[in-house]
């Protein structure tokens, strides 16, 4: 959807979208067009998708790169409950390591905890507002091979993400811890 851009003069380029919530029933999409002869906003209804986060506002700017595989920004409501989660861990409930050796399994297993912890409290993926992926390795092809299963977990929610390599995570053989922010209104 917001992979293909056509070039327009640049008194009609939009500077920013947003996608959110406006109510019962549809989901509004925001363009705000600004340019050096021209403001004007634009917005376009569209239809509620049942389980689509009524909380959180993604929001991507025509001004940034297209081919990040994420929102570069999200909102919550000034009356958002904010739920900062600690990192999820590949850690089986008897605490050992989950997938040891493997990234794949490690982000699943992490993804896995963080959805449990999220359900806790009171949230779920499409409440997250951030996340940072921590991976340990210094090679990137551990690093896309991680952020490949976080990103299929995510789904369509383009939640903003930071991925950074780091040298050592804290527990035995862990490969992969991933934080979270969520916003919701109880």
């Amino acid at each position: 959807m917001f992979g293909h851009r056509k070039r327009v003069p640049s008194d009609t380029a939009p500077a920013l979208s947003a996608v959110g919530w406006s109510g019962p029933g549809s989901v509004s999409l925001a363009v705000r067009f600004a340019g050096v002869r021209e403001q004007a906003s634009r917005a376009l209804a569209l239809p509620y998708s049942e389980g689509m986060s009524q909380n959180v506002v993604l929001i991507r700017s025509a001004e940034l790169s297209n081919v990040a595989q994420y929102a570069y920004a999200a909102t919550a409501p000034a009356e958002a409950r904010l739920i900062f989660l600690a990192g999820a861990c590949p850690l089986n409930l008897d605490g050992s390591t989950a997938g040891v050796g493997d990234y794949s399994a490690q982000a699943s297993k992490a993804m896995e905890n963080l959805v449990i912890a999220l359900h806790a409290a009171g949230a779920r993926l499409d409440d997250v507002l951030s996340t940072r992926v921590l991976v340990a390795s210094s090679n990137q092809s551990d690093l896309v091979k991680t952020w490949a299963v976080v990103r299929e977990a995510f789904g369509t929610h383009d939640v903003p993400s930071t991925l950074i390599g780091v040298t050592v995570l804290g527990y035995t053989d862990q490969l992969v811890e991933i934080e979270a922010v969520a916003a919701v209104i109880d």
